[in-house]
């Protein structure tokens, strides 16, 4: 490993990469159509859940601190071992943890809508969470060392945002129609896609992806969930139940496995996180972007599903199409991202993405309280700025996160950079959920609370990032 001075205009400047988008013949396509129909699959998941979550609530006697572990036992599970999962694509074979991990998908996906329990419930969406975490990192692997970095990378990643888009609004409306006969559906629906998924797979993705030397940091990984999920599970109970026993005790286990994980990943031979990595200012950067971008914008979605159905006695079908068009303004604008990227680098495109976030935040905290909503003028500027975040920043950030990394460590850059938004999303859930509980008979008061939170951290993901460029003329070292 050696360290190169560069300036930072972007890790893509610095790197030899080919000047035009080669030309991609009908297994290329047909690969990135598979990885992208996992980022559909994980997409369509989310959006369907958020649109369910008061009808879960009222059929099974759940409140909304126990509705966003709905969500967050899915985050945990998935942001807690995507590391892990990076590092198995590398060291056991992408294609294998792919399918195998689809097919855990699938099972728990079939059984969670069977159960009864709330707290089976939430143990199926564990599952699924931890077998997200293995097809997610192998989805995005698999695309970065079969795509050059440069102009076919950024081109690739771009159309991968595409398949995000279109789960995300076709989940909004599916799950609108769903829910509105039974929620359970939401549930049956992906089992549906994961046997598409696994049957195209099992036919496209190359057998001969190469496995890389090593051994699996199972300890990394054990100590970095169990860090999490006390650090999670105190971020909830805390604002309820103040500092009890149970919550000093949890945040000193959370302090403590945390502390354990990173001691332990300086001593192994293997580590789950070569923590060197964080030497790369833009891969620190762009990490820093995911938690803000899917932490403040899961959030958004939950508190926004919850006023309007809970609080304004919409629909779920209502609900649904009102925030779809942030979905395909995704959808629409993501084929220009590769290009974006090319002409203008991966810093300004986030640094944009996130303004849109921070304006889209603002907007509907201004206009989303009012007595009379006027649809057109109150709500839709919003989600249209969101979905322009989105499509703006998504591929930028996966693109600066993964830059100058080698082949046998892209599993670990793609687990990493789809950790943070994982945790992002759990940790910012989890307290804004507790700034809204019993918010439904306050109206838009009630929830405000949560929307300056959300509001916050999409500015302190703007200014991190903005910071990239007001260092451009700065020399940095970049790992080669």
């Amino acid at each position: 490993m050696t360290l190169t001075a560069t300036t930072p205009q972007n890790l893509a400047a610095a790197t030899p990469a080919a000047p035009a988008v080669g030309r991609w013949g009908p297994k290329l396509w047909a690969i990135l159509f598979v990885a992208g129909l996992a980022m559909f699959l994980d997409a369509l998941d989310v959006s369907m859940v958020g649109v369910a979550l008061p009808s879960i609530g009222h059929d099974l006697g759940l409140d909304t601190s126990a509705l966003q572990w709905i969500v967050n036992g899915y985050i945990l599970g998935y942001g807690g071992l995507l590391l892990l999962g990076g590092r198995a694509a590398d060291l056991l074979g992408r294609r294998q943890v792919f399918l195998t991990a689809l097919v855990v998908f699938g099972i728990a996906s079939l059984v969670g809508g069977l159960v009864d329990e709330g707290w089976l419930l939430i143990a199926t969406r564990i599952v699924k969470g931890v077998a997200a975490a293995f097809t997610a990192p192998a989805a995005l692997s698999i695309i970065t060392t079969t795509f050059k970095e440069g102009p076919d990378r950024n081109r690739a990643l771009s159309i991968f945002t595409i398949f995000g888009a279109t789960g995300y609004a076709s989940g909004l409306i599916v799950s609108g129609l769903l829910t509105g006969i039974d929620w359970r559906l939401t549930f049956y629906m992906p089992v549906v896609v994961v046997a598409a998924v696994l049957i195209a797979a099992y036919i496209v993705v190359p057998r001969n992806i190469e496995k890389e030397e090593g051994r699996i940091d199972f300890a990394g990984a054990a100590l970095l969930t169990g860090g999490m999920l006390a650090a999670v599970y105190t971020i909830v109970t805390a604002p309820e139940t103040g500092f009890t026993a149970t919550v000093v005790a949890t945040t000193i286990l959370a302090v403590g496995l945390l502390s354990a994980f990173f001691v332990t990943e300086k001593r192994v031979s293997h580590p789950l996180v070569r923590l060197s990595i964080f030497k790369v200012k833009s891969i620190v950067r762009a990490n820093l972007a995911a938690l803000a971008i899917f932490g403040s914008y899961l959030s958004f979605q939950t508190i926004v599903s919850l006023y309007l159905q809970n609080t304004l006695h919409w629909e779920p079908l209502q609900m649904a199409l009102a925030m779809a068009p942030a979905g395909i303004i995704v959808a629409v604008l993501s084929p220009m991202a590769g290009n974006l990227i090319d002409r203008f680098g991966t810093a300004p495109m986030i640094v944009a993405a996130l303004t849109s976030f921070v304006a889209g935040y603002a907007w509907f905290l201004t206009r989303g309280g009012s007595p009379d909503p006027a649809y057109a003028v109150d709500y839709l500027p919003a989600f249209l700025l969101l979905g322009l975040g989105f499509a703006l920043g998504f591929a930028a950030v996966m693109s600066q996160a993964t830059e100058g990394i080698a082949d046998h460590e892209q599993g670990l850059a793609s687990g990493l950079v789809q950790t943070s938004f994982q945790i992002g999303g759990a940790v910012v859930l989890a307290i804004a959920t507790g700034l809204i509980s019993g918010a439904a008979t306050d109206g838009i008061d009630g929830y405000r609370p949560a929307l300056y939170l959300v509001t916050a951290v999409a500015v302190i993901g703007l200014v991190a990032s903005a910071s990239a460029l007001l260092a451009r003329k700065q020399p940095v070292a970049e790992l080669a």
